[in-house]
């Protein structure tokens, strides 16, 4: 089979994810990420990457279930393996708690994290505002050290990275035969997605190591994750907040609200503070569509809009975005693909 060149945009954790799997299971394929930014300075980089979800309205449930499967799946096999400090990939267990009881005590996702159940009242008597609250183990996936590991995963596999910014997908239609999408925010201007809003979230990171489990408050704005080398401490969800600055009011609100959970966060050291603007949409566009580019007809697979739900979700909406590729490869004419 002739070598198809396939160009994927976006390098945080959906971009790099969807140019692993690419590359390792198409090696007919010539594949490039091209990107303005990459870590230390994408959105992901800043992201707590702890994994569980929100529902999305119009995705079938099924779908959003094989979306986080298969994401919990490949990033536990990584936390198992010898891989995991240097892809910074670990086990977390912790505490969601809520103030009201919510419609939905089990959320789709309760089946595949380890050891879910409702918390027990002696151990909400340490939260008097809660009420409600569930314990499990998950997966943190620190993306400061698996971004540049899946780059060099991405690299084994043969593939090619650029790093330029791209303004319109006509520029990308000359050299190559299929174009993937995972522009995330950028998906507004490079696509005229005008259903991609930010959501300005802001966060602490800080030395307090004596904190082994992570709390988050069930209104998703409070949580204090540790991690390898630090506990993350936030946060904020503004929405159609382009804002890239640190706001000390807000640092100063989420160091009052993680220290009501947390009362000992109150003695920790502040290493730093990071602003990001998380690609939001009613539903993620895991999709493909035929594009008129300079005189050629072009597929395109959309990977972009997963929200607070990026690193969570990122290697599920990847396996989806292979099978959208092989789906315009089969259909590709001969020709094209001189």
């Amino acid at each position: 089979m002739e070598t198809v060149q396939v160009v994927i945009v976006g390098a945080g954790v959906v971009g790099f994810s969807t140019a692993v799997c690419v590359a390792e299971a198409l090696p007919f394929c010539s594949v490039t990420l091209v990107a303005d930014k990459f870590s230390p300075d994408t959105t992901s980089d800043g992201a707590a990457g702890i994994l569980f979800a929100a529902e999305y309205p119009d995705i079938p449930l099924e779908r959003q279930k094989h979306w986080f499967k298969d994401s919990f799946d490949h990033l536990l096999a990584i936390a198992h393996s010898q891989h995991s400090p240097e892809a910074g990939v670990m086990l977390s267990s912790g505490w969601q708690i809520f103030k009201e009881v919510p419609a939905n005590k089990k959320p789709f996702w309760s089946e595949f994290v380890i050891g879910f159940r409702n918390m027990t009242d002696s151990e909400l008597k340490r939260f008097p505002d809660h009420r409600f609250g569930q314990a499990f183990t998950t997966i943190k996936c620190e993306c400061s050290s698996y971004l540049p590991w899946l780059e060099k995963r991405f690299r084994e596999a043969g593939g090619r990275v650029e790093q330029r910014k791209v303004h319109s997908l006509q520029e990308l239609s000359t050299n190559f035969d299929l174009i993937v999408n995972c522009s995330g925010l950028g998906s507004k201007t490079l696509v005229g997605d005008a259903e991609v809003y930010p959501v300005r979230g802001q966060v602490l990171k800080v030395e307090a190591p004596w904190l082994q489990h992570f709390i988050r408050d069930g209104d998703g704005k409070t949580y204090i994750y540790p991690g390898i080398h630090s506990v993350t401490v936030g946060g904020t969800r503004q929405d159609g907040d382009w804002r890239l600055q640190v706001d000390q009011g807000d640092s100063k609100s989420i160091l009052e609200r993680c220290s009501r959970l947390e009362p000992s966060l109150s003695r920790a050291k502040v290493l730093g503070e990071w602003v990001g603007l998380r690609p939001s949409r009613r539903n993620p566009r895991v999709e493909r569509e035929t594009v008129q580019l300079q005189g050629r007809r072009l597929p395109v697979v959309h990977n972009y809009g997963h929200g607070g739900w990026g690193v969570t979700l990122a290697w599920g909406t990847a396996v989806d975005a292979l099978g959208l590729v092989k789906q315009c490869l089969q259909e590709m004419p001969p020709r094209a693909k001189l």
